[in-house]
């Protein structure tokens, strides 16, 4: 009988092609939700599809509903893509769910994900980590205010960096509306090149890796189209995966942004313990599914240019024709490989394109961007979750 996988973040196009790679491995695969993905569903692979209450909205039902439907399908293991993974590894759940979730507990995931704590960590693990200062209160802020053009100002939790200021004029730090139940830091500048990398690591042993940079990018800094670092970075921002897994236990998926300075030195600027675009590199055949699955490592997998299609025409094509990139912008569509759309499997790219328009209105609708309506149900930021 063939094992079965929960994929939950449904909405994400890593999630897709994390169930390509699981059925290519054997797996039945289990696909879900707290909003509609017309993208995985409309696809063609082999899946059973599931709704389950919003996380951040109502924890207690989505709790009950993750833990019934993992003991009535008999699933074998649950592969959080999205920020859900945050209300799936608090306890009790976290205790019901046992060895079949893949991600690290609660605590693990809080000193990744918030950005201070995780640059006071990586400091005592001998990597490089930009100077981090807590930004709590507005007397915080004024301290830097003098120096604000050498500083990046972000919230500890925060996603798609939508709202850092990256060397700000000092008027800038007006906005900031920093306090202990919504911290922000402030982290020295570092100018050079940005790269990120992609890693799954089992039981703190590294079992799969990819390195990219971002060539395009929304206006936060969230790319959709990535292409592979050299081997020989690559192999520098390896050394650092390993570094983290092994020293936080790591039991899950992670990635990191990174700036090379010009001195070849590379900086961890922060931590996403979750799935990212860079999973898709280490996509197809069912390798990235055995490492997941039974900690089997990854083999070197050689991969060229990649796309999310509907990022591309939606975002990319207007920068495009204004921006006077319109080469730059059909040579990345040409020879990159879209992730959402295969050639034995188009429709996603279509729901992708839906899923996308009913985040826009929904954004909309609240009152925020359209980045903030993806999150807007499963994002945490640093609450009080164990019960």
């Amino acid at each position: 009988m063939a094992r079965r996988v929960l994929i939950t973040g449904a909405r994400a196009a890593v999630a897709l092609d994390t169930a390509r790679d699981f059925a290519d491995a054997g797996w039945e695969v289990h696909l879900a939700d707290s909003v509609p993905s017309r993208m995985a569903r409309w696809s063609a692979l082999r899946a059973q599809h599931h709704a389950y209450p919003a996380p951040r909205q109502r924890p207690s039902d989505f709790a009950a509903w993750i833990e019934r439907l993992a003991d009535a399908h008999q699933i074998d293991r649950i592969v959080p893509t999205c920020e859900e993974v945050y209300w799936l590894a608090a306890q009790p759940l976290r205790e019901a769910l046992g060895d079949r979730l893949f991600a690290p507990d609660l605590a693990t995931l809080r000193s990744l994900h918030d950005k201070f704590a995780f640059a006071q960590t990586a400091q005592g693990w001998g990597l490089n980590a930009p100077e981090s200062r807590p930004i709590d209160t507005q007397d915080d802020l004024a301290e830097l205010a003098d120096a604000s053009s050498e500083w990046v100002f972000k919230p500890r939790f925060s996603r798609f960096g939508e709202s850092a200021l990256i060397g700000p004029e000092a008027k800038a730090l007006r906005s900031i509306r920093a306090t202990p139940e919504a911290p922000w830091l402030a982290q020295r500048l570092i100018r050079g090149d940005e790269a990120c990398f992609h890693a799954a690591a089992y039981h703190g042993r590294l079992v799969a890796f990819a390195a990219y940079r971002s060539p395009w990018r929304l206006k936060g800094g969230a790319g959709y189209a990535f292409e592979p670092t050299p081997k020989e970075e690559s192999e520098a921002l390896r050394a650092i995966a390993q570094t983290l897994a092994s020293k936080a236990g790591i039991h899950g998926q992670f990635a990191c942004d990174v700036m090379r300075d010009e001195a070849g030195s590379h900086w961890l600027l922060e931590c996403n313990p979750r799935a990212t675009s860079g999973a898709h590199f280490l996509t197809g055949g069912g390798d990235f599914a055995r490492a997941i699955g039974d900690g089997i490592p990854m083999p070197a997998k050689a991969s060229g240019s990649l796309h999310l299609g509907p990022a591309m025409l939606v975002f990319g094509l207007p920068q495009a024709l204004f921006g006077g990139q319109w080469t730059a912008w059909r040579e990345q569509w040409r020879a990159g490989r879209d992730v959402i759309a295969r050639p034995s499997d188009r429709q996603p790219l279509a729901g992708a394109l839906v899923d996308a328009a009913r985040f826009m209105l929904s954004g909309v609708w609240h009152g925020v961007s359209t980045n903030a309506a993806t999150t807007r149900d499963i994002e945490w930021n640093g609450e009080e979750l164990e019960r």
